[in-house]
């Protein structure tokens, strides 16, 4: 299970980090907002994106919208969302609970500089009920992400 999965990388990386989980559905940037109380901007949102032969993960604040140019610039070619099976198969997470934590196996992860307004962000945590709040810094050095400016940002 994709929940267990997170809570076993937390348990080993960070035991600090306590993942969150919520009786409503949190599978949307708006429905995670009012699951957790948050500004929308504050979700960090785990983009599943294929570019040529590569899958990469982009996580974003939750108002951010990618850039298609930004992201062909920055890897070379054109991103192509990855459809809900593949998402599924590829992450081990199901749609609306992608997370950069606890993957079936390992991707390259890059955290949009749209997170750094904020001093705490709520990605998923796997499941559409479940989160962790954590600072944007420590959730990328925690997944070895790259920093990159791939996004429009929004208010």
């Amino acid at each position: 299970m994709s929940l267990e999965s997170v809570r076993a990388f937390f348990a080993e990386k960070a035991p600090d980090i306590s993942v969150i989980e919520s009786p409503i559905s949190s599978a949307t940037v708006t429905l995670a907002a009012e699951a957790y109380g948050v500004e929308p901007g504050r979700i960090a949102k785990t983009l599943s994106l294929r570019v040529g032969e590569r899958v990469i993960l982009i996580v974003a604040a939750g108002t951010s919208r990618m850039d298609n140019k930004k992201v062909k610039a920055a890897f070379g070619g054109k991103p192509k969302m990855l459809g809900l099976e593949e998402v599924a198969e590829i992450t081990g997470h199901e749609v609306g609970g992608v997370c950069p934590f606890g993957l079936k196996s390992p991707l390259p992860v890059y955290c949009d500089v749209s997170l750094k307004a904020f001093d705490v962000v709520v990605p998923a945590a796997g499941s559409t009920h479940s989160a962790v709040r954590i600072a944007p810094e420590r959730m990328a050095e925690l997944v070895s992400a790259e920093w990159i400016d791939v996004c429009e940002h929004r208010p």
